[in-house]
């Protein structure tokens, strides 16, 4: 049988790898090696930044609800608490965006909970 060269099918491999190293200094973008494992690096980097980037939008929902809230002169978990009483189903995202651009929705809201 004749030898079979891996020429096509590595250089198919490691133009992959390259091509997701777009943007990387140094040996990180040109030599095989090291761009192998910055790319691994950063696709388990990326991986996790997507569910924490989840943790934080909450988190910034939450904080903005809170101090609309506060100028209302309640708490923030009677507040959830008193919208879930109501069955009243609107979520943190939305309330945050009322809260921040029309406090008038805001408030109409808060008094609809009461």
């Amino acid at each position: 049988m004749a030898r079979v060269k891996r020429g096509f099918k590595a250089r198919r491999r490691r133009n992959r790898v390259r091509k997701l190293a777009k943007g990387f200094h140094f040996d990180r973008s040109t030599q095989y090696r090291w761009t192998a494992e910055t790319v691994k690096r950063a696709l388990h980097y990326s991986y996790i930044s997507r569910r924490l980037k989840k943790r934080d939008m909450r988190r910034l929902w939450i904080i903005r609800i809170s101090a609309a809230v506060k100028l209302l002169g309640s708490t923030y978990s009677k507040f959830i608490g008193s919208l879930k009483a109501k069955n009243i189903q609107i979520n943190r995202k939305m309330l945050s965006e009322i809260a921040a651009t029309d406090m008038d929705g805001f408030r109409a809201i808060y008094e609809a909970t009461k």
